[in-house]
């Protein structure tokens, strides 16, 4: 028995496997309980305030139908303007009376917490989103439920590590569990809201791996207790029976992905330009909402005005998910083109307005509604031109719902899962896969999410674990890999021979020598394609010398893997020219930031093996 008890706790983590089950259990249940209470709260509001005081007919997720049953008052369109107004006033009142950083859309404060703040979050954070985002999501002001309910998540997260004493990294770790238990819950969808908490910190492809754990166990336990409230079902109803079995479709899809990605530009230029140019108005902050408001049901009034009263086209105000489940019951049947296309542009205007000029709510839900509007107009036009192909334009709604977001938040796992989890479609992976992948790759220089960081190396939150003095131990020669074979042009090659003695490489930067063995310089893969599409367009090709620009940093065989990385992180480059130390200078060959990672993990592991109190301790999870 002693024996089996010494063979459980050596193989097995029962300590730190206990810890997060405990904190991110209960992170879990404030989680869910707060999403509850904020979708009540968000519910009673809006129908309320724009369905019985304003008259306006409001369109429902089928899994979220009216909670209240005030009934459809009459149609009063100078309330259209008047509420939105209001709330912003009543939402910028209290968020800068009590709690300014609960202005905005809210994850990116949570995120910019993780990084920046060591996790920490106000406490009465939480509960004044809570109350502003309802109030400005009820009134009528255009967002979503994603950013409010991630900063509650994080700040109960926040709030529970802190007044339990754990250190700053526990204290991230809990944070990000609380984002993905408000956002797992609320859109009812466990698993990507647990991805979701590590995938949105950072702009790059990287996920923050050691949160997963407890943001599962917390996305888990607060989806779990607010289904038991609001029901088990998807979010949207009438997407499950729609499938990919044509690769064909691929084709427009890969249009649909480079729409989406210039209008997640669009969206980002629209949404900041109208938050700077809030920023700049002799208008006081608490104010400045009231106008984004009033702006806000302008567009919203012009039209439903426009289309004789429409109920569509008044889904640019508050979340605006009832077009999008017209669309998807009907098959795209009962949603014209043209309002399509105005919801989708007019919902871009709305948010700028409503969350831009400091009001609460999230960018999440407009961009659903976005990418499904646009996404069902391309859907309608290529079924127009290829029914064959194309047979259900909803397909591209649901998709477009996906892509868009992935393009605007660099979530591209994340979202592919999310729209997944809401609409109860699984068969539609692939495409999904396909554009928000492409959509993400053009698009990945911006973001919807400013603090986010590239990558775990700029992360203040990992500062010490690429510690310079680890990397200064040890030189390029000693981890630089000679029997790596690598790729050595001469500085009289035609384009065509670069590109034959290029074709079978991954290297990504090619050095050039002289017919003597010396080195002239080096390009980059990119600006060998530039120069292929120069030539196909009539500009007379280079010769491997002529793609040369500029110097090209390296390293000697004697200098430190620190000096290297720093090369590498200052221009932003994942691969360097290694040099003999002899002169003239000779290629050596190629180092990759993969050569320095390995570098930097074999001497962090011999100085844990040195020094057994140099590990983590505190009960972390394994990632």
């Amino acid at each position: 028995m002693v024996g089996a008890n010494r063979l459980l706790s050596r193989d097995f983590d029962f300590l730190a496997a206990g810890k997060w089950l405990l904190l991110g259990a209960t992170v879990g249940v404030i989680g869910g309980l707060g999403a509850i209470a904020f979708q009540l709260g968000l519910q009673f509001l809006r129908e309320l305030c724009l369905s019985s005081w304003a008259g306006l007919e409001l369109g429902y997720p089928g899994g979220e139908p009216p909670e209240f049953g005030f009934g459809t008052g009459r149609y009063t369109p100078y309330l259209v303007v008047l509420l939105p107004a209001l709330g912003g006033l009543l939402s910028g009142l209290l968020v800068q009376r009590l709690a300014p950083e609960a202005e905005g859309h809210g994850t990116d404060a949570a995120i910019d917490a993780y990084h920046r703040r060591l996790g920490r979050i106000r406490g009465r954070v939480p509960l004044v989103k809570m109350i502003t985002a309802a109030i400005t999501l009820g009134t009528g002001g255009s967002g979503g439920r994603e950013g409010p309910i991630a900063q509650i998540g994080a700040g109960f997260g926040s709030l529970l590590a802190t007044r339990l004493g754990l250190n700053a990294r526990d204290r991230r770790m809990l944070l990000a569990a609380g984002i993905g238990a408000g956002v797992g819950s609320i859109f009812r969808a466990p698993l990507a809201g647990a991805i979701f908490a590590g995938e949105v910190l950072y702009s790059s492809s990287d996920v923050e791996t050691e949160v997963l754990l407890p943001a599962t166990v917390a996305s888990i336990v607060a989806y779990s207790i607010y289904a038991t409230r609001f029901g088990w079902g998807h979010m949207f109803d009438g997407a499950g029976d729609f499938g990919f079995s044509n690769p064909l479709e691929l084709g427009p899809y890969l249009v649909l992905a480079v729409v989406l990605a210039l209008a997640a530009r669009l969206f980002i230029q629209v949404f900041y330009g109208l938050r700077d140019l809030f920023g700049r108005l002799p208008l006081r902050k608490e104010l400045r909402p009231m106008l984004g408001g009033a702006l806000t049901g302008l567009v919203a009034l012009v039209l439903i005005e426009s289309f004789g009263g429409s109920r569509q086209v008044g889904d640019v105000l508050s979340s605006g998910y009832g077009i999008l489940q017209e669309f998807l019951r009907s098959d795209g049947a009962d949603v014209a083109l043209p309002v399509l296309l105005l919801v989708g542009l007019g919902k871009m205007l709305t948010t700028g307005f409503s969350i831009g000029s400091g009001g609460s709510g999230g960018v999440f839900g407009p961009s659903m509604v976005i990418g499904a509007t646009l996404g069902g107009a391309v859907g309608r036009l290529f079924h127009e031109v290829l029914p064959g192909v194309v047979q259900h334009p909803t397909t591209f709604a649901i998709v477009g719902m996906a892509g868009f977001f992935a393009a605007a938040a660099n979530t591209p796992i994340s979202t592919v899962i999310m729209v997944s989890e809401l609409t109860g479609n699984y068969e539609l992976l692939v495409p999904s896969m396909w554009v928000c992948a492409l959509a993400f790759l053009v698009s990945r220089r911006w973001s919807l999410y400013r603090a986010q960081v590239p990558s775990k190396t700029w992360s203040p939150a990992h500062v010490g674990e690429y510690v310079p003095e680890v990397l200064a131990t040890a030189t390029v020669g000693e981890v630089f890999r000679r029997q790596r074979k690598f790729v050595t042009l001469r500085g009289g090659m035609s384009l065509r021979e670069v590109l034959d003695a290029t074709d079978q490489s991954r290297q990504r930067l090619f050095p050039v020598l002289d017919d003597d063995g010396r080195l002239l310089g080096a390009f980059r893969i990119d600006e060998l394609t530039h120069a292929l599409h120069e030539a196909r367009r009539g500009t007379k090709p280079p010769t491997a010398a002529g793609l040369i620009h500029g110097r090209t940093p390296s390293v000697r065989l004697s200098e430190s893997v620190e000096r290297a990385q720093r090369l590498l992180r200052g221009h932003r480059v994942d691969e360097l020219l290694v040099l003999e130390d002899g002169d003239p200078p000779r290629v050596a060959g190629i180092l990759t930031s993969a050569d320095v990672l390995l570098a930097y993990t074999r001497r962090l592991s011999l100085q844990h093996q040195d020094d057994p109190s140099s590990g983590r301790g505190d009960g972390a999870p394994a990632a």
